[in-house]
């Protein structure tokens, strides 16, 4: 797929994306580069602010299927990953696959099922398949989980294990619109915008399942000077020696770091890594790999404070 051609789909696309979603431009950017590295997000905000919309609309502009699970205490894996059924009539089990079976997969509220269900994500995450009764199943590319999370609520939660979180390539924090934000959503509601229904907001499909494919193939090819390996490392490396952290990111922080990058050139129409891009999707790769020491934590201290502090503190090349 040539240069140009890039560029164009991924202009339309977030120009079908404005259709239904209103500011969230950063939002918007994070999930199309996590997109183009086949990575997994974790959304983190309070309900109400279009997180299942963004990525519904996302898979219907990029003709990718999308499939919905609302994680709830007494969800059990084979709900998710599937199950043997014994078929009367055939006198025979049959595969009933779950929703895992699908290219985009819409985790509401991951925290709120037991561990137990949550692991039944992690071989989908990391492997791209899953196994069913003995059984490995392969998932169609692209395959990304998009999880949510209420920051607020924690009563009848379960927080994630590291080697879960570790999974996700962002971890992207979604915030309440301004002002005249909320103002345009109201006049599109008035205008009869349904966000269960995308159709009648005009948002069309702008490439296929293959393009997509061809679009994530396209970001190995972009060029990365030696400095900036050494740069990407002396971030991840720094999270590791600060004072204020307990846990810092291990190695998988760093290859994140590296694919995300490449992929936010590609949005920015450049086939070349520069500093800036790093240092922007430091926060969402970074903010969930490190765990900040309770004492600092409790004077106020966030895992964003300290990503700053390294960024602004390790040498920039040039």
């Amino acid at each position: 797929m040539e240069k140009i051609r890039h560029n164009e789909i991924l202009d339309k696309i977030r120009g079908e994306l404005s259709k239904a979603i209103v500011e969230q431009e950063k939002v918007v950017e994070l999930v199309i580069t996590a997109l183009l590295c086949n990575g997994h997000v974790l959304l983190e905000g309070v309900p109400g602010l279009a997180k299942t919309l963004t990525i519904k609309a996302l898979g219907k502009t990029m003709g990718l299927n999308f499939k919905r699970i609302q994680f709830t205490p007494d969800l059990m894996p084979s709900d998710v990953t599937g199950t043997n059924i014994y078929n009367v009539s055939k006198k025979e089990f049959e595969m009933v696959k779950g929703p895992v079976f699908t290219n985009l997969l819409l985790g509401d509220e991951i925290n709120r099922t037991p561990p137990k269900t949550q692991s039944g994500l992690l071989e989908a995450m990391e492997e791209g398949a899953v196994t069913i009764e003995g059984k490995t199943e392969i998932l169609q590319k692209p395959f990304i989980v998009f999880a949510t999370q209420n920051p607020i609520e924690y009563e009848g939660t379960y927080p994630l294990p590291e080697a879960l979180l570790d999974r996700f390539l962002f971890k992207i924090k979604v915030d309440y619109l301004s002002e005249n934000g909320e103002v345009e959503i109201l006049k599109r509601y008035h205008k009869g915008f349904k966000s269960v229904d995308l159709d009648k907001a005009g948002i069309e499909e702008i490439c296929t399942r293959e393009e997509v494919l061809e679009l994530q193939k396209s970001v190995e090819s972009i060029k990365v000077e030696e400095s900036l390996f050494e740069y990407i490392v002396k971030i991840v490396k720094a999270t590791r020696e600060s004072g204020y952290i307990e846990m810092g990111s291990s190695p998988r922080g760093a290859i994140a770091l590296l694919q995300a990058s490449k992929a936010y050139a590609l949005i920015q129409n450049r086939d070349y890594v520069i500093p800036e891009d790093i240092k922007y999707v430091a926060y969402p790769v970074l903010r969930h790999r490190i765990i900040v020491k309770a004492e600092y934590e409790m004077e106020g201290m966030t895992s964003e404070a300290v990503i700053e502090n390294i960024l602004s503190s390790v040498k920039v090349p040039r």
